[in-house]
């Protein structure tokens, strides 16, 4: 299914009302199905490390978390809560991802959610080149400079991956 060029997403135009330079990039998927970040990676002609995924966490104070990770990685849970300054934090089901964010499973952005969630990404988003996240809708990506990006989200570097 081919996209249209002139059609964008919100997350798109939020890039675009900041001034960000991004290219965006489409990946064919069914309708309606999520795709693992690995295949998504390699669709783009994309290094994994490079392609991250958005996690929406609760902590134990029940706060909502944001975590940005390479694809390939899994979050440690135990990392990511003391990154956040928490006893314990808990993935969401994902029957919650749209009511918090606005997104769904498999196209949830660090970009444009409902509200604005503290956001960690891991640290190896400063080392590389770009970042490629979810443009907010399954079979759409945007990649960027991971600085503007980070700055952009008021997000903070952590390790908070599995070793």
């Amino acid at each position: 299914m081919a996209k249209p060029k002139d059609e964008k997403t919100n997350v798109m135009r939020i890039l675009e009302q900041k001034g960000i330079t991004y290219t965006g990039h489409t990946y064919e998927h069914e309708e309606g199905v999520a795709v693992d970040g690995v295949t998504v990676a390699r669709s783009l002609g994309q290094d994994p490390e490079q392609v991250f995924k958005t996690l929406v966490a609760r902590g134990a104070s029940k706060s909502i978390y944001v975590f940005v990770i390479p694809v390939a990685d899994s979050l440690d849970l135990k990392k990511a809560a003391r990154a956040v300054g928490e006893k314990s934090i808990e993935m969401v089901m994902v029957k919650e991802i749209n009511g918090l964010t606005g997104y769904v499973r498999g196209g949830c952005s660090p970009v444009g959610m409902k509200k604005h969630y503290p956001t960690t990404f891991h640290e190896t988003a400063e080392i590389v080149d770009t970042i490629t996240v979810s443009a907010g809708k399954i079979g759409w990506q945007v990649e960027l400079a991971p600085a503007d990006l980070i700055e952009l989200v008021d997000g903070q570097l952590a390790d908070i991956t599995v070793e």
